[in-house]
């Protein structure tokens, strides 16, 4: 099934779709900064659900990075998280090429499962792609929550069956797709070229 009006806004996920992520490698960056193992670091971010509420909205950027902080030893402050992040990332160059020059003729925007000091790290990852960045900490929940796709469609001013949502995980398409998006997965560029295919949407 393709929408049977002109598509005018495009939403991507970040991680898994625009560029590639390892938490392996964050988690060794942080584990490096405060003297610790990767093991004890992924124990304080993940195990103990402080990542979960900072990506929805539950816990402020402060509170996050001093819990984070005290948890591995050592203070973290934004540039060291920020770094950690750019460093466990690698864009996939031909999907952010193609998200540029659809922006020059479309809406595109990023929604992304993370708090808000990602909005700092994507920038630094993909410089050329200026589109806005809607953290799902700022809209007060997570992927596939419906209301986190009605909040940032509501800041861009874009209606749900004009925009085409792409994310790396099904359960967020199914998610978008339940607020009235068209939605897909793209896990790699030729992945992402079929999707813009079947939607009608050309770059």
């Amino acid at each position: 099934m393709t929408p049977h009006l002109p598509l005018r806004t495009l939403l991507l996920d970040f991680d898994g779709v625009l560029a590639q992520y390892t938490r392996a490698t964050r988690l060794g960056r942080l584990a490096e900064h405060a003297g610790c193992s990767a093991a004890h670091v992924h124990e304080v971010l993940f195990a103990s659900g402080l990542e979960t509420a900072y990506d929805g909205g539950e816990v402020e950027t402060g509170e996050y990075l001093d819990r984070l902080g005290v948890g591995i030893g050592r203070p973290v402050d934004e540039a060291t998280w920020i770094d950690a992040r750019v460093a466990a990332c690698r864009p996939f160059a031909e999907v952010v090429e193609a998200a540029r020059r659809l922006s020059t003729r479309m809406q595109v925007a990023v929604l992304t499962n993370n708090g808000p000091l990602m909005a700092k790290a994507v920038a630094r990852i993909v410089p050329g792609l200026e589109v806005p960045v809607f953290c799902s900490g700022q809209l007060g929940g997570r992927k596939p929550q419906r209301e986190v796709y009605e909040r940032a469609l509501e800041a861009l001013g874009a209606q749900a069956r004009r925009t085409l949502f792409v994310d790396d995980l099904f359960v967020n398409v199914r998610g978008a797709r339940a607020a009235g998006l068209w939605a897909d997965t793209s896990r790699d560029p030729r992945a992402f070229r079929r999707v813009l295919f079947r939607y009608g949407v050309g770059v």
